[in-house]
C-alpha cells in the first residue's frame, strides 16, 4: 500500500502532514504527483470529496525553493470566498515548517486591506477570480514571478459566471507557466477555455463525470408540498443519529423560510448560510459548525463544492437541485474520507423529472421510502408554490374561448401558411360597386 513517505516530500513537508494526521494518499494524489511534478500542463477530472487540494498542493510544495520576489509565485483560484479560506488554511498548515507566505483574498471586504497584505509580500495567492481581476487590473497584484496557475473547481467558476474574469487575469499572466486545473465534471464550457488558454494539457481522471461516492446512502420520500417537507424534515430530526446535518435549497428565500421553521423547534441547533449574509456571519457559521457547537446548517449551492467539512452524517435536499450534476456535489458533502453517509431528498411533483434526470446521469436510482404515518400532510400551497403553478399553466396551455362557433373556426384554420415562393394567397380586393362605377362615368362625361 502507497504511503507519503512513497512521495519522498521534503522532511519539513513530511513532519506536517504526520501532525495532521494523513498516512496514505488518495488515487487522484497518487495520479496527479508524477505528472505536477513533470512540469506539464494537466487537467484533473475527479469527483468531490476526492482529496483535490493536496492533489496540486504536495507536488507545488515539494518542488519549492526560496526565491527573493515580493509577487506571488503560485496563484490559485477557487470560486468561493469559503473555499479561498480554507484552500488558505490548508497551505498555511502544510507550510509550518517551510518559509513560505501565504495570502486569501475574495470579495465582500475591504479591499485596502487585502491591497496592504498584497504589498508586504506574497508567495502562494488563493484568490476568488473577481477580487483578483480588481486588484491585478489596479497593478497591485503582478504576475511577473509566477509559475504555477491553479484553477480549482473550474466548471463551477464557470457556471457562477465568472468567464470574464477568468479570461481577463489569463490574459495579463505571462504564457511560460504550469496550468493545473481541476474540475468535478467536464462541462462544454470548460472544454472550450481548454481549447482557448491552455497548450495540451494532460488529463487525469479518476471517475466518469457524475459518478456519486459509493458510501453514500440515496433515500427519497415523494412530498406533496413545502410545508409537508417541512414537517417531515422536523420528524426526520427526531431520529437518532442525525448529529451533523446539511439542509440544501435551491435559494436564499426558501432558506430563510426552513431556518425560521427549525429555530421553533429546534432553537439554536441550526444556523444558515446564503450570499445575502456577510462575510464574517459565514465564516462564524461554519466555525460552530465545525467546533461542534451546532447541529447543522441550511444553506444554498454556496456550501456544495469543495469545502471539507467533516463528519457530516447526511444531507438533505429540501428543494431538489435543477442541475443533476449539482445533486452529486451536494451529496458529496457526506460520505467523505471513506465515511459513509446518508443523503435524503424530499421530492415534489414537480420536481421528480429532475430526480429522472440525476438519475440517469449517475446510472443509479435512489431508494424511495414511504412519508412516515405521524407526518402530517398539509394541503395548503404557500405563495411561491402558487406562483410556479401559476405560470406554469400559463406557459402550457392556450387560452380557450368556449361555444361551439369557436370550435367550428377552429377546425376551419387548421390549414397552415408554411410560407416560400408560389404559397402565399392571393390578396383579396374588395368587389366593386357597379352602381357607383356609372354614376362616376356619367359624371366625367358631363363635365366634359
Amino acid at each position: 500500500m502507497t504511503t507519503f513517505l512513497d512521495f519522498n516530500l521534503p522532511k519539513s513537508l513530511q513532519k506536517a502532514l504526520d501532525e495532521m494526521g494523513f498516512v496514505t494518499p488518495t488515487p487522484i494524489q497518487e495520479r496527479a504527483m508524477p505528472v505536477i511534478l513533470s512540469g506539464r500542463d494537466m487537467m484533473g477530472i475527479a469527483q468531490t470529496g476526492t482529496g483535490k487540494t493536496f492533489a496540486y498542493l504536495l507536488p507545488i510544495l515539494k518542488q519549492w525553493k526560496f526565491a527573493k520576489t515580493e509577487t506571488p509565485r503560485v496563484v490559485i483560484m477557487v470560486p468561493t470566498r469559503e473555499l479561498v479560506v480554507q484552500v488558505a488554511e490548508e497551505v498555511e498548515k502544510l507550510t509550518a515548517y517551510m518559509s513560505v507566505r501565504t495570502l486569501g483574498i475574495y470579495g465582500g471586504v475591504n479591499i485596502n486591506t487585502q491591497r496592504k497584505r498584497v504589498y508586504e509580500g506574497v508567495d502562494i495567492l488563493v484568490a476568488t477570480p473577481g477580487r483578483l481581476m480588481d486588484l491585478a487590473l489596479d497593478n497591485v497584484v503582478r504576475f511577473d514571478a509566477m509559475q504555477k496557475l491553479v484553477i480549482d473547481e473550474f466548471d463551477e467558476i464557470l457556471n457562477l459566471g465568472f468567464r470574464v474574469q477568468i479570461t481577463s487575469v489569463l490574459s495579463m499572466m505571462k504564457l511560460k507557466r504550469q496550468s493545473i486545473l481541476f474540475s468535478a465534471t467536464m462541462t462544454d464550457d470548460v472544454d472550450e477555455m481548454l481549447n482557448d488558454f491552455f497548450d495540451f494539457p494532460e488529463e487525469v481522471s479518476l471517475a466518469a463525470s457524475g459518478t456519486p461516492l459509493e458510501k453514500i446512502e440515496q433515500l427519497g420520500y415523494h412530498v406533496p408540498n413545502f410545508l409537508t417537507k417541512i414537517n417531515l424534515l422536523k420528524q426526520l430530526l427526531q431520529t437518532d443519529g442525525y448529529d451533523r446535518v446539511l439542509v440544501f435549497v435551491n435559494n436564499k428565500r426558501t432558506a430563510d423560510l426552513v431556518m425560521e421553521s427549525l429555530e421553533e423547534d429546534y432553537p439554536d441547533q441550526f444556523g444558515v448560510i446564503h450570499s445575502n449574509k456577510s462575510q464574517n456571519y459565514r465564516l462564524n457559521t461554519m466555525a460552530s459548525f465545525q467546533q461542534g457547537e451546532l447541529r447543522g446548517i441550511v444553506t444554498t449551492d454556496v456550501m456544495a463544492r469543495g469545502l471539507d467539512i467533516t463528519d457530516v452524517t447526511h444531507v438533505i435536499n429540501i428543494d431538489f437541485p435543477e442541475v443533476p450534476e449539482q445533486y452529486i456535489h451536494r451529496i458529496g458533502r457526506t460520505g467523505r474520507a471513506d465515511k459513509t453517509g446518508i443523503a435524503i431528498s424530499l421530492i415534489s411533483p414537480k420536481e421528480q423529472e429532475l430526480q429522472i434526470e440525476a438519475e440517469m446521469l449517475m446510472e443509479k436510482e435512489l431508494k424511495l421510502l414511504p412519508i412516515p404515518e405521524e407526518v402530517e400532510i398539509v394541503e395548503r400551497l404557500l405563495d411561491f408554490e402558487k406562483e410556479k403553478q401559476k405560470r406554469k399553466v400559463l406557459l402550457k396551455r392556450p387560452k380557450q374561448e368556449g361555444g361551439e362557433a369557436f370550435h367550428e373556426k377552429k377546425e376551419k384554420n387548421k390549414k397552415v401558411n408554411l410560407g416560400g415562393p408560389g404559397k402565399t394567397k392571393p390578396r383579396k380586393t374588395k368587389p366593386r360597386n357597379r352602381g357607383v362605377e356609372k354614376t362616376r362615368a356619367a359624371k366625367r362625361k358631363k363635365g366634359k
